[in-house]
């Protein structure tokens, strides 16, 4: 992709977040499109491409009356929205559609209109995992955090460290959902789910959701809102079996997304002012840390645990509070990438000073996937 060749005109979440009983998936959906077409100053006839995952593409054009000329239902978990914005990027530089509208919304609390989840039993999942009570997040996520923290020596103490820090950035944001602080001992006291995850570690259940709206860089200048740049992207995918990942204490994933969004941008570690990594649970930060290159191996959890990450720290990660105390509708990329856009017009509630290039970085279902955005705000 030609280096900011594409940028963020318009971005927002739903109205309400947290628990929404009277809207069904589908309104939510339309409340996050029209939101960011607010924000954009964009009705739905100037739309031409639509993304989302979980629902159909063809429902939310539908819904909002938009005819696009390209459509992308790529659906490989939460980090989709990030591969979205890869694919819409591709699209507008190829000239398939000129502005491209990212939707994500889930009942994942109410669940009013949401999908059922369930596991195809003819999936290699259900054949091959299932039957062995390998079932739902907590009991899959266990299996490479286990694997880690018996390698490295990390303790629970460790991972505890992960939510106590993104607490404290969640308690400068009005919009999260948990702003009172928590210490580890808080953490450890929290009601085991699956070992070694007690519920502290565990994200949130929520609803809401969020759009993104992309164009040509040279349109993006004439939009309401401060240009957010694409600087550089970048997607993979490993296994949809957990059990069968190369390595259970790294991401072939995360490493190979990474590696091409770094390459892509033409950055290096050391240009990065601001990073978002999904967190579903906390190990994850601690995994995307290694796997991107911020840290070595075996050495990510000691880096949260010493203050790099926390407000003031060298490196701000989930200044949103994160999945763990943010928001987690069930499929988080689309906040993470709301939160990097934010950073990057200098509007987030836990804003850092200065920040120019802003990372966004995804997992999907269990180590399955990834997608990476780098995101600049200085024009080309």
């Amino acid at each position: 992709m030609k280096q900011k060749s594409v940028a963020v005109v318009g971005a927002a979440e739903t109205t309400e977040m947290g628990k929404i009983p009277d809207m069904s998936q589908l309104m939510l959906h339309a409340d996050a499109a029209l939101n960011a077409m607010r924000d954009a100053g964009l009705t739905a006839k100037d739309i031409d491409g639509v993304a989302t995952a979980g629902d159909s593409p063809v429902e939310i054009a539908h819904y909002l009356g938009i005819t696009p000329t390209w459509v992308d239902g790529t659906s490989v978990g939460g980090c989709s929205f990030m591969l979205h914005v890869r694919h819409a990027a591709a699209a507008i530089n190829e000239g398939l559609c000129n502005t491209v509208l990212i939707t994500h919304a889930e009942s994942g609390r109410s669940r009013v209109g949401a999908r059922k989840f369930g596991r195809d039993p003819a999936s290699q999942q259900g054949q091959f995992e299932v039957p062995y009570g390998i079932t739902n997040p907590p009991t899959m996520f266990t299996i490479p955090a286990l694997r880690y923290m018996k390698q490295y020596g990390v303790t629970e103490e460790d991972v505890a460290h992960v939510a106590v820090v993104q607490r404290e950035w969640a308690a400068m944001n009005p919009r999260a959902s948990f702003r009172d602080p928590i210490t580890v001992e808080d953490v450890l006291n929290s009601k085991m789910i699956a070992w070694p995850f007690r519920l502290l570690m565990c994200c949130l259940v929520t609803d809401g959701g969020g759009a993104l709206i992309l164009t040509s860089a040279e349109r993006a200048k004439d939009f309401p809102q401060k240009p957010v740049y694409i600087l550089g992207t970048g997607e993979s995918c490993e296994t949809p079996m957990i059990s069968q990942m190369e390595d259970f204490t790294t991401s072939k994933a995360f490493r190979v997304s990474g590696k091409k969004a770094f390459e892509e941008a033409g950055i290096k570690h050391s240009d990065v002012d601001h990073l978002m990594i999904y967190d579903a649970f906390a190990h994850l930060p601690i995994y995307g840390l290694e796997d991107l290159g911020f840290c070595e191996r075996g050495e990510g959890a000691a880096f949260i645990r010493e203050g790099n990450t926390r407000p003031g720290g060298k490196l701000p990660l989930n200044t949103n509070g994160g999945g763990l105390s943010y928001m987690h509708s069930g499929m988080y990329g689309m906040y993470a990438l709301q939160e990097s856009v934010r950073q990057m017009r200098g509007i987030a509630p836990a804003q850092v000073p200065g920040a120019k290039i802003s990372i966004a970085h995804g997992v999907g279902g269990m180590f399955a996937a990834s997608g990476t955005i780098v995101f600049s705000n200085e024009a080309p």
